[in-house]
C-alpha cells in the first residue's frame, strides 16, 4: 500500500516574556544579499513598531508611508573597508586579522580569529606579545589585551610599502564575513547608499536597503536627512560584549538641524545603531545635540536612556547582544517583545543582509499612510 509522507513545520521559537531572550534559528539566518535572490535592496522586509500598537508588516521600500513631513532621518556615512587579512605567527600558524577600530596614538583594536574553511572562531590563545605577519611584509605586533574584553587586542600596525591603508587593504583584505555568510561577498555589496568614508570594520547595515529612489521619494515628502560619521568596529555575535570605543564626528549642521527639528515637533529617528551612539554621546543632559568628534565610550542601557533620538531604524539582534540593551532603551520591553515575537513567526531574516525594524513611538498622525 502506498504512503503519503507528510511534513510537520517547525514551532516558532519563543521569547521569553520578562527579558529579550530567544533562540535564533539558522533558517532564519541570511546568507547573502537580496540582490543574489533577483530583489532589490529597498525589498527586504520591515516591521514597524509604534508604542502600544500591534507591528505592521511591510517592504522597506514603503518606509515613506510610516514617516512624516518634518521628520529627520539621521544616516551614517562610513564606507566598509576589507577589514580581514590573513596572517601568520612567526611558527607559521595561520591567523585571520581583524582591523577593528583605530586608537589614539597610530594604535589599532584588533581580533584574531583561527581560519576554518571559508569562515572562522575567534582566537583561543593568548596572544599578548605575539608578531604576525601579513602580505607583502606588513607586520601585526600584539601590544596586549584589550581591557574588558575577552577577544580584542591592542596592536601596532607596520606597513613596508607607502601605499595608504585602504589601498593595501583594497588589494590584500576582505570583508569581515561569518560563518552564517557561505561564499565571498564584493565589497561594494558592503557599502550603503550613503557611504562616503571608508572606515568602517563591519558595514552600518540598518542603511543597506535605502536606494538613491528611495532618498529622492522621502526628501520630496518633506523629511530631512542629515549626516554623521561613525566607523564601527567588529562585531563578532560570539562574544555579545559591551560595545567599545569607536571613532565618531557630528558636525554643526548635522547637531543644528537635530535641534531644529525638535523645536518644530519632528522626531529624530536614527537609521542604525551607530547613529543612536554618535549622537547620545553629543547630546547634553537637557537633550540639545552639538557637534563633536573623538572616540565614544558611551554604552545605552534602559538606566541610562536616551536624549535625543526619538526612532531608530535596525537590523534584527541575537539574543544577549549588547544592542538589544539599546533598543530597550528605546521602545521598551512590552514593544519588542511583540516585535520579536511577531519577526521569529513569520520569518524575518537576520544579520547584514537580512530585514530590517522602524520602532517609532507612534505612527504618522493619520496613521499608516497609504
Amino acid at each position: 500500500m502506498a504512503t503519503t509522507a507528510t511534513t510537520v513545520a517547525a514551532a516558532p521559537p519563543k521569547v521569553c516574556a520578562t527579558k529579550l531572550d530567544f533562540v535564533l534559528p539558522a533558517r532564519l539566518e541570511a546568507h547573502q544579499p537580496p540582490e543574489f535572490d533577483d530583489r532589490t535592496r529597498n525589498q527586504v522586509r520591515l516591521m514597524v513598531s509604534a508604542g502600544s500598537a500591534d507591528p505592521v508588516d511591510a517592504l522597506f521600500d514603503d518606509l515613506p508611508r510610516f514617516v512624516q513631513p518634518g521628520d529627520l532621518l539621521v544616516v551614517n556615512t562610513s564606507a566598509t573597508v576589507a577589514a580581514s587579512l590573513r596572517g601568520t605567527f612567526g611558527d607559521g600558524t595561520a591567523v585571520q586579522v581583524h582591523l577593528s577600530t583605530t586608537l589614539p596614538g597610530d594604535l589599532w583594536l584588533v581580533e584574531l580569529r583561527t581560519p576554518q574553511g571559508a569562515s572562522s572562531t575567534p582566537y583561543p590563545y593568548d596572544a599578548t606579545n605575539q608578531r604576525i605577519e601579513l602580505p607583502e611584509g606588513a607586520i601585526v605586533t600584539i601590544l596586549g589585551a584589550f581591557p574588558h574584553s575577552k577577544r580584542l587586542y591592542v596592536a601596532k600596525l607596520w606597513l613596508r610599502v607607502s601605499a595608504l591603508l585602504h589601498q593595501y587593504l583594497v588589494r590584500f583584505g576582505q570583508p569581515i564575513r561569518y560563518h552564517y555568510v557561505p561564499s565571498e561577498i564584493p565589497l561594494s555589496l558592503y557599502q550603503t547608499v550613503f557611504a562616503l568614508h571608508p572606515g568602517s570594520a563591519e558595514m552600518p547595515s540598518a542603511g543597506r536597503p535605502f536606494t538613491a529612489d528611495l532618498v529622492t521619494r522621502l526628501v520630496a515628502g518633506g523629511v530631512g536627512i542629515a549626516p554623521l560619521l561613525l566607523h564601527t568596529g567588529v562585531s563578532s555575535g560570539e562574544a555579545h560584549e559591551p560595545p567599545y570605543p569607536e571613532r565618531y564626528e557630528v558636525g554643526s549642521a548635522t547637531a543644528a538641524q537635530i535641534n531644529a527639528t525638535k523645536a518644530a515637533g519632528g522626531r529624530v529617528i536614527a537609521i542604525g545603531t551607530t547613529v543612536v551612539r554618535a549622537l547620545e554621546t553629543t547630546a547634553d543632559e537637557h537633550g540639545v545635540s552639538h557637534p563633536g568628534s573623538g572616540w565614544t565610550d558611551v554604552v545605552i542601557t534602559p538606566e541610562r536612556g536616551v536624549r535625543v533620538v526619538d526612532g531608530l531604524l535596525t537590523g534584527w539582534h541575537e539574543p544577549q547582544a549588547s544592542h538589544l540593551l539599546m533598543l530597550l532603551a528605546i521602545a521598551g520591553l512590552d514593544v519588542l517583545h511583540m516585535a520579536y515575537t511577531q519577526a521569529l513567526e513569520v520569518g524575518y531574516r537576520w544579520h547584514e543582509f537580512g530585514d530590517v525594524h522602524l520602532i517609532l513611538p507612534s505612527f504618522t498622525r493619520d496613521g499608516v499612510r497609504s
